[in-house]
């Protein structure tokens, strides 16, 4: 970066006061254009009030929910009858009807257990058994289903061939030992997945969606895949636009509309200001925002060390942004150009605002940079836990610091940490929680690229929460990676953060929609 361009910006060092680097400030006509093909595109929204918003919209007591992942598992068998003096048979347990029926009944038993103990929202509808590639046809809530599992017992590869070019994710489940033993245990390979050649053949499916014996490792594939099912086509509203760090708008945007198809709702800060200018003439709306302040503040984990009327102002906003969401039927929000735009305007930050709507089960984010909010959005889906979305430092010696004013407090989905509620560090203003986050614990960190191709993931564990004169909430993160190497392969610039280790899920996922991710643990 050239000096001139160090001295002339203003604003917030890691939030959009860089946007206007290489994306000039959005205008109307930006809001409305269709980010190119394969995009669903953005969409302004205009003519709201608050009067018609509370109207049209549920309480703001409503806590959003995953949608969850439809799964149709379907037992694939072949019934051979005896021939003389020739094989008449293929590898198998399963020969026979008998054999089939017992089998299924095998496999609802093991998918109830697996239903009782995901931490993700799944149904599983009733097995289907299929002979043939025709009896396909007859399976009736198959159209139903976001994933297949297919136990492989038997049978040839054109009934697979039929169930992949449904478009739906298939997950292939063979037995060793862990009852009858199938007969693609022997065969996935070389005659389906690399179709009787040394490469892999099939578009769609490759070697990691297929499961040898273990429940466990179906349970983590149908976590990825509840993720991205909540991800990919989904609403999230854009306060004041999309943004793309330093990037190239209309790039990131066509990107980000091929691969995860988001429905962006783009809602202008004159919008906004009638919203606030409305709502801050309501009485019930002022009295219970300063009633829903006082019990938050009442929580001895927190230390107040601003004026709660800023507080105060955070909850206004939120029930802001909560209706709507409702209004426009989604639990994702940004906001871009926060720092220097939303200040008049809600008299107030927007850091805790976004801290509250995470503990809360929504996905919310700061600074609309596209190039990083599909990434906290898929983690936050796959994990069941706020993602922080924060500016990641230099690694050295083993440590890294993540920092960002929005920190949710209930990192793991349940309990919530101790804070501080202080003012957003660069402008010291407003209020902006300093989370303490759990000292030992295990975190994701998923580092999006610019160019939507090879995401790098890397497992740590919190060893601090320093107080520097940064952005509020920050923690130090140990690793046992080569700290060059994470130097020189961190692509981006914001990275998310999730408690736990999702590593697996996140390669998974990521994979279904065309980004590697490289693990540097």
């Amino acid at each position: 970066m050239e000096k001139k361009d160090l001295t002339e910006r203003t604003g917030c060092s890691c939030c959009n006061g860089h946007q206007h680097l290489n994306s000039p400030e959005l205008s109307r006509r930006q809001f409305v254009k269709m980010t190119g093909a394969g995009a669903i595109g953005t969409m302004a929204l205009s003519g709201l009030s608050w009067t018609a918003l509370c109207a049209s919209t549920s309480s703001p007591d409503f806590k959003p929910q995953r949608q969850p992942l439809v799964v149709k598992p379907i037992l694939s068998y072949e019934v051979p009858v005896r021939r003389s003096q020739t094989s008449w048979r293929s590898w198998g347990g399963i020969q026979s009807e008998k054999d089939a029926s017992e089998e299924m009944e095998r496999i609802e038993e093991e998918l109830k257990i697996l239903a009782s103990g995901a931490d993700f929202p799944v149904q599983f509808l009733p097995v289907s058994g299929i002979r043939n590639k025709e009896e396909i046809e007859n399976i009736q809530d198959l159209s139903s289903a976001d994933t297949i599992i297919v136990y492989a017992a038997g049978g040839w590869m054109d009934r697979f061939d039929v169930l992949n070019s449904m478009g739906k994710n298939i997950i292939f489940f063979c037995r060793h030992k862990s009852g009858p033993v199938y007969l693609w245990y022997e065969i996935i390979s070389p005659r389906y997945l690399r179709q009787h050649t040394d490469n892999l053949k099939v578009t769609g499916i490759n070697e990691n969606d297929v499961v040898i014996d273990s429940q466990d490792e179906i349970l983590w594939r149908l976590r990825s895949l509840c993720g991205l099912k909540n991800t990919v086509g989904s609403r999230i509203l854009a306060i004041g636009g999309p943004g793309a760090w330093s990037q190239n708008l209309d790039t990131v945007m066509k990107v980000v509309g091929e691969k995860y198809k988001l429905d962006i709702r783009n809602i202008s800060y004159d919008e906004l200001g009638g919203l606030i200018t409305e709502a801050k003439k309501d009485n019930t709306l002022l009295k219970n925002a300063k009633n829903r302040a006082k019990a938050y503040l009442d929580d001895p984990g927190l230390k107040l060390e601003v004026e709660s009327k800023y507080v105060e102002n955070c909850f206004v906003l939120e029930e802001i942004f909560i209706r709507l969401m409702d209004k426009f039927s989604c639990r994702a929000v940004t906001i871009n150009n926060c720092m220097g735009t939303i200040m008049p305007l809600a008299e107030t930050t927007a850091c805790l605002t976004l801290s509250l709507l995470n503990d809360a089960g929504y996905l919310a984010f700061c600074e609309s940079d596209f190039v990083a909010v599909p990434a906290g959005m898929l983690m936050a889906n796959i994990s069941g836990k706020p993602s922080f979305l924060n500016d990641p430092t230099y690694p050295h010696d083993g440590v890294i610091t993540l920092a960002h004013c929005t920190a949710p407090r209930r990192m793991n989905g349940v309990k919530t940490e101790p804070a501080r509620i202080m003012t957003h560090f660069e402008s010291d203003y407003g209020a902006a929680p300093k989370v303490e986050m759990q000292i030992g614990q295990q975190v994701t960190n998923i580092m999006p690229d610019f160019a939507f191709e090879k995401n790098v993931g890397l497992k740590g564990k919190i060893i601090d929460n320093p107080m520097m004169p940064i952005c509020r909430s920050q923690i130090d993160i140990a690793y046992q990676s080569n700290s060059r190497e994470i130097a020189e392969k961190m692509p981006g610039f914001h990275w998310i953060t999730v408690y736990g280790d999702y590593l697996k899920e996140a390669e998974y996922s990521l994979n279904k929609i065309g980004i590697k991710l490289e693990m540097l643990s």
